[in-house]
């Protein structure tokens, strides 16, 4: 008797219930009523997984509006299988609220709140991200055909073995003998790693001085309580781990704001951060759109990105890849500025844009057409500046660089509140369009996703105006650009100097490390991806596992697609933006979970045919 066909999703958060929404909404056509297994893998809880769990500070928030928030797909995704429209979070919260949708959790006091004061612009914490999550995956599931039987394992996947023509094996921690699948695709977030050599050597010093010492990690599943009350901290990084950092440890331990004051509980330490920007990530853009959009993407689509493959030397991203971001940014840009905003303007729109389209990307002639047609220079797009604003900025004393941070952060909030500066959203927008394109490409390095999370994935304003605060109270204080830690034995001290302030030097008994950690095939703490690379899964030059772009497919060492192994998400080459994804934006997750569960469907449909067919 042949064993039922049977898939394993390895990871249940957002992407993994992503993948069984898209296997619900194409089996009627693509698998008919064969029988499927279909195991779910995750400690964490389905939906939300580890990230969005229930069991976290409501204090933490996502960085991203209650309507731009969706988990469905609509008509602007490129797909092949069916749209299966669904509510964005404030959408789904005014249900929840209205009654048109049951929501249990909506019983915690504090859930319910929340839920009755939701709002589209508002920036809900993660608790309710998680209850969103995990309403979306139970509709998900249900939504599977009557023949799809769902088995989920609260337990923690420890390797896949197999064949490539073979069933593979999936063996779980709680559970003696392995899951005998088809096929496994692997969503399994953003991984933990073990630390690198200046972690290692970081954390040894801070072993034999009694300092402490805290590795890139998820700062919700950090000890902060090692931290104590009045002592200085050094913290590097001031992305979207610095912004929680700063909440657990100020409104976390008691603090408050009054009137755009922050009101310290005593319990605080006094932060020192600083990074290689020595600025904070952009604000949140806080209007919305109006008006003629841009055609985007024009200039860096897919046919571009299938003409940059095709080159006969290796990409390299600032030479290659950069000039046409540049030119499609720009693109966004200026359409915004001609039709929103002409007087700013100094030719003709249609020659403008004709001489624009011609031009080639980086070239003298598209400069000089922009100077010409855009008089002010503030209202030229300038991405070096925009990324690099302290790039060789010197400042004759910490107070002196206090001060012009706190300038820069308002300027910045400003700034994106005020639609008098439309193009930025539509250069948004732009971020938003070359994402899919460039995901075509493979693992093109850091430097694009650094720049695209720096710019576009920034922190709530709210959050920015409480840094201020905190600044002006002394309990943060920046460090500037091209931040440097240094271990002094003798002293028994962690120090941290800048570029930005030479002489400048700061000492602490803590260190802090906010972000995530680096993928590195050797040092991540998933022993899945592990086995997978000692069986000869490729890794790329920045350490994402290798995937066939369109399918997701496992690349080995040779280039060549697993025939039954499957992996989305961050921890892949072809990682896309974000979590989530707005509503008709197109999203390229979406895209990539229907072309995964396509192909996966169709496979299984061919090792286990219907005798009827």
């Amino acid at each position: 008797m042949n064993a039922r066909p049977a898939l394993a999703v390895i990871g249940v958060g957002p992407r993994g219930t992503g993948l069984v929404e898209r296997l619900a909404a194409n089996a009627p056509a693509l698998y008919g009523n064969r029988p499927l297994d279909l195991h779910l893998v995750d400690p964490h809880p389905p939906g939300s997984g580890r990230i969005w769990r229930r069991d976290q500070s409501p204090l933490l928030w996502m960085n991203s509006r209650a309507e731009d928030v969706t988990m469905f797909t609509d008509d602007t995704v490129r797909q092949e299988g069916p749209v299966r429209p669904g509510p964005a979070l404030d959408a789904w919260a005014q249900d929840v609220r209205e009654c048109r949708t049951r929501c249990d959790e909506a019983a915690d006091p504090r859930l319910r709140a929340e839920i009755e004061t939701l709002r589209g612009r508002d920036f809900p914490s993660r608790r309710l991200q998680g209850a969103y999550l995990r309403w979306f995956h139970a509709r998900s599931v249900a939504a599977l055909p009557p023949s799809v039987t769902v088995h989920e394992h609260r337990d923690r996947a420890l390797r896949v073995t197999g064949p490539r023509h073979g069933r593979q094996l999936v063996q779980l921690a709680g559970r003696a003998e392995p899951l005998a699948v088809d096929l496994v695709v692997l969503t399994l977030g953003h991984l933990d790693a073990g630390p690198d050599a200046e972690q290692r050597g970081l954390a040894a010093f801070a072993d034999r001085h009694g300092l402490v010492h805290l590795p890139p990690e998820f700062t919700a599943d950090s000890d902060l309580s090692v931290l104590p009350a009045g002592e200085p901290v050094i913290v590097r990084g001031l992305g979207l781990a610095f912004i929680d950092l700063m909440v657990l440890l100020t409104e976390g331990r008691g603090g408050r704001y009054e009137n755009g004051a922050y009101v310290p509980s005593g319990r605080e330490p006094v932060l020192h951060v600083g990074s290689r920007r020595g600025v904070p990530y952009r604000a949140k853009i806080g209007y919305g759109w109006q008006g003629e959009r841009p055609s985007l993407p024009r200039f860096l689509g897919p046919e571009q990105a299938r003409e940059l493959l095709d080159r006969p030397h290796p990409l390299d991203f600032r030479r290659d890849v950069w000039p046409h971001v540049d030119k499609e940014l720009g693109h966004a840009h200026y359409h915004r500025l001609f039709t929103a905003h002409p007087e700013r303007t100094a030719v003709d729109r249609a020659v403008f844009e004709e001489r624009y389209a011609a031009a080639e990307p980086g070239s003298a002639e598209l400069r000089e057409l922009i100077a010409e047609g855009v008089p002010d220079p503030a209202d030229r797009l300038d991405l070096a500046a925009l990324d690099r604003p302290l790039d060789g900025v010197r400042h004759p004393s910490s107070d002196a660089l206090q001060h012009a941070v706190r300038a820069h952060i308002a300027a910045d909030l400003e700034r994106r509140h005020d639609p008098g500066h439309s193009e930025d959203l539509a250069v948004f927008l732009g971020l938003l369009s070359v994402y899919g394109p460039l995901v075509r490409l493979g693992d093109i390095g850091a430097e694009w996703h650094g720049f695209f999370n720096y710019l576009a994935s920034g922190p709530p304003g709210p959050r920015l105006r409480q840094l201020l605060a905190l600044s002006r109270a002394g309990v943060v204080r920046f460090l500037g650009a091209g931040t440097r830690v240094e271990a002094d034995e003798e002293r028994g001290v962690f120090r941290a100097t800048s570029v930005t302030v030479p002489g400048e030097r700061v000492e602490a008994r803590a260190l802090v490390e906010a972000r995530l950690p680096d993928p590195a095939p050797g040092r991540t703490r998933s022993t899945v991806l592990r086995g997978l690379y000692e069986d000869g899964a490729a890794a790329t030059a920045t350490g994402l596992l290798a995937v066939d772009p369109g399918d997701g497919r496992i690349l080995d060492r040779e280039g060549r697609p697993h025939p039954r192994r499957f992996a989305l998400g961050p921890h892949t080459a072809a990682r896309t933006s974000g979590t989530f994804t707005r509503p008709r934006t197109g999203g390229p997750a979406f895209s990539q979970n229907d072309a995964t569960a396509r192909t996966a469907l169709a496979l299984l449909r061919d090792l286990h045919p219907d005798p009827g067919d």
